[in-house]
């Protein structure tokens, strides 16, 4: 996928990495998000963020002061110097937003879910220069996030990012969003250039989470952190459960590992070679030996062809994950893992057999 990007450094960002944006999950007063600005200034900031229309999932709770938080988000933005972002859902917030100046918009996962309403942001923004950032919609589909992402740079936005929250999870979770890092890191890869920020305060959902979020989003080499900052947290009108004060901000930036991603150590790249052929050795023996182990199953599709069998046996779909599952875990492997693959086999397994039972063209 080729989008037209402008780099970061173009945005009036102070860092290219990491790129640090904080501040309230609402603007809730103008006292609030000012102070709230001021104790952020010693983080290095490089954006302040602060909704201003929150989109609750049930009416008769805090929906966001509305509009005539703008100013006060951009007047706080002003007093430390660094440009302001907030989250737009439709066309009257981006007029709203700019009317404003404010800097940098977001468009929110409960948004990204709706070509239509990302279509209407897109117009509503078409020949302005202003960065815009995507956060993933609320589902994992991977899809979505790039249609949207495609959508405003189609409108002639180039100055764009995404930002990973997570994904709604049904059940209980750790995670309030559960983070699917596979799915970031497949948009990483079919767009290299696109500056990815993580909200370890919305895939968490708890304050003590956020910090080994913020360091595993830093190893994986995404660009970024937005983090959920407020002069009160446990007294937030929304998400005060995964608010920090800018205090506990500060101490999470210092405590974070930067590591490099690349390396002119000539030891270290000669040894991590004989180790990437050593994993393409194994690869190939595991792509050998899912192929027997194919193989196997579409004998079976044929013995259970012949004797008019079902292709389901849920008893040995259930030896099977139980067995295997806790042969993994006795060598390391999660149990999450576990479950991953052999579902996929499994899933593989009986697609093999449908093709021999049915006589079904591969």
């Amino acid at each position: 996928m080729s989008l037209e990007l402008t780099g970061v450094k173009e945005w009036g960002i102070k860092n290219e990495r990491p790129i640090m944006i904080a501040g309230p999950c609402s603007v809730e007063t103008e006292e609030q998000v000012m102070q709230t600005a001021i104790r952020l200034k010693d983080s290095n900031l490089d954006v302040l963020r602060g909704g201003i229309w929150k989109p609750r999932t049930r009416p008769n709770t805090f929906e966001g002061v509305g509009s005539i938080g703008l100013n006060w988000l951009k007047d706080a933005g002003r007093a430390i110097g660094v440009p302001v972002t907030t989250e737009v859902a439709n066309s009257k917030h981006v007029y709203e937003a700019l009317r404003a100046q404010i800097d940098i918009l977001w468009i929110g996962a409960r948004t990204t879910v709706n070509p239509f309403a990302v279509q209407e942001i897109a117009d509503a923004v078409r020949g302005i220069d202003i960065p815009v950032l995507v956060k993933n919609p609320i589902n994992p589909d991977l899809s979505l996030w790039m249609g949207a992402l495609e959508r405003l740079n189609k409108a002639g936005i180039t100055k764009l990012g995404a930002i990973h929250r997570g994904f709604s999870t049904h059940g209980k979770s750790k995670w309030r969003n559960k983070p699917h890092w596979e799915i970031p890191i497949e948009l990483k890869r079919q767009i290299p250039d696109l500056p990815i920020i993580v909200d370890p305060s919305h895939i968490t959902g708890k304050r003590e989470l956020i910090h080994p979020v913020s360091q595993k989003a830093l190893d994986l080499d995404f660009n970024g952190l937005m983090i959920e900052s407020h002069i009160t947290p446990d007294k937030a009108l929304s998400d005060a459960a995964q608010q920090i004060t800018p205090e506990r901000l500060i101490e999470i930036k210092i405590a974070l590992l930067l590591r490099d991603s690349t390396t002119s150590n000539e030891a270290f790249l000669d040894q991590l070679e004989e180790l990437r052929d050593s994993i393409d050795s194994v690869d190939d023996r595991i792509i050998n030996i899912l192929a027997e182990r194919m193989q196997i199953a579409r004998q079976i599709g044929e013995c259970k062809k012949t004797n008019n069998i079902t292709i389901l046996q849920k008893s040995r779909w259930d030896e099977i994950f139980t067995k295997r599952k806790d042969s993994g875990v006795k060598v390391g492997l999660t149990e999450d893992f576990m479950k991953d693959l052999y579902m996929s086999i499994h899933k593989e397994s009986i697609r093999q057999q449908e093709t021999v039972m049915n006589d079904e063209e591969e």
